[in-house]
C-alpha cells in the first residue's frame, strides 16, 4: 500500500470499533502516526497493539477536555494533519412523537456539538503546525442527512447539521487563508460488526442480510475498507482541492429512484 500519509499525524474520534477502528488501521497502514479517542479501553488496547496507534480516553462532547487533548497530540506527534470526526450515537432516539428530551439531548451532544468541538479544536491544532495552518478534516455524516429516518429523528437531524457545519468551516478556513480542508462523507449501510450482529440475531439472518443489501442499487453493503479508503484519500495531499464537499458513499442509494 502506498504511504500517502507518511510523516502526517492523524486523530480519529470514536476509534475503538466499526468505521472508526477501520480508519485507525487504514491511516496507520498509509504511514500516519494515529491517535484515537473513545471510551472502550479493552478494544482500544488491542487496536493499539495491532497498529501502533495511540489511544486517549475522551468524550467528544467534553469541551473542557479538548485543549489538553490537542496539546498532548502535538507534544507527542509534533503536529496535526488529519482529523476524522467519526464519533456518533443513536441510542435513545425515536420518532418526532416518541423521542424524549434526554435521548434528543444526548444524541445532539455527541453527534452535533461533539463534531463542532472536534472541528473547532482540529483547526486550532492545525494552525500550530510549523508551516502554518494546514490539514484535512473529515466529518462522518450519513446518507440519512439527505434521506432522514422517520424513527430516528435526532440522528437524522444531527447528520444533516454536520454537513452544514463542514461547509461553513470549509468556507471560513478558505476565507482566512488557511490551507485546511473540511469535508463530509455520507455512508450508506456499512457491514460493520454491529450490523452483522443485528442480522445474526434475527429469526432469518439471510432475509435480514437481503434487506440491508437490497437498499442500494449496487445490491450490497459498503465494506469497512471502502469507507476507510475514502477517509485516507481525503486526508492525503491527493485531495488537495476538495473542500466543502458532501461525498456520498452509499452504492447509489440516495441518487434516485429505481422506478416501477
Amino acid at each position: 500500500m502506498a504511504k500517502r500519509l507518511e510523516g502526517k499525524v492523524a486523530l480519529v474520534t470514536g476509534g475503538t470499533t466499526g468505521i472508526g477502528a477501520a480508519a485507525v488501521r487504514r491511516l496507520a497502514e498509509e504511514g500516519a502516526t494515529v491517535f484515537f479517542t473513545g471510551s472502550k479501553e479493552e478494544p482500544a488496547a488491542a487496536l493499539c497493539a495491532e497498529t501502533g496507534a495511540h489511544f486517549r480516553k475522551h468524550r467528544v462532547q467534553d469541551a473542557a477536555a479538548w485543549p489538553a487533548l490537542i496539546d498532548d497530540i502535538i507534544a507527542t506527534g509534533g503536529r496535526l494533519d488529519a482529523v476524522f470526526a467519526n464519533a456518533g450515537i443513536e441510542a435513545g432516539d425515536g420518532s418526532i412523537e416518541t423521542v424524549e428530551i434526554e435521548g434528543w439531548d444526548n444524541i445532539i451532544a455527541v453527534n452535533q456539538t461533539g463534531v463542532m468541538l472536534t472541528v473547532q479544536n482540529a483547526i486550532l491544532g492545525m494552525k500550530r503546525n510549523p508551516e502554518g495552518a494546514t490539514g484535512s478534516i473529515i466529518i462522518n455524516s450519513s446518507m440519512n442527512a439527505t434521506r432522514p429516518l422517520g424513527n430516528y429523528v435526532a440522528y437524522s437531524v444531527s447528520k444533516a447539521a454536520v454537513c452544514a457545519l463542514a461547509k461553513s468551516a470549509a468556507v471560513h478556513c478558505g476565507g482566512q487563508g488557511y490551507k485546511i480542508r473540511v469535508n463530509a462523507i455520507l455512508p450508506g449501510v456499512v457491514e460493520t460488526p454491529l450490523i452483522q450482529n443485528i442480522m445474526n440475531a434475527q429469526p432469518d439472518p439471510a432475509a435480514a442480510r437481503a434487506m440491508y443489501e437490497g437498499m442500494a442499487p449496487l445490491k450490497r453493503m459498503a465494506q469497512l475498507n471502502e469507507i476507510s479508503g475514502l477517509v485516507a484519500y481525503l486526508a492525503s495531499d491527493e485531495a488537495g482541492f476538495i473542500s466543502g464537499a458532501e461525498i456520498a458513499i452509499d452504492g447509489a442509494t440516495t441518487a434516485g429512484m429505481m422506478g416501477v
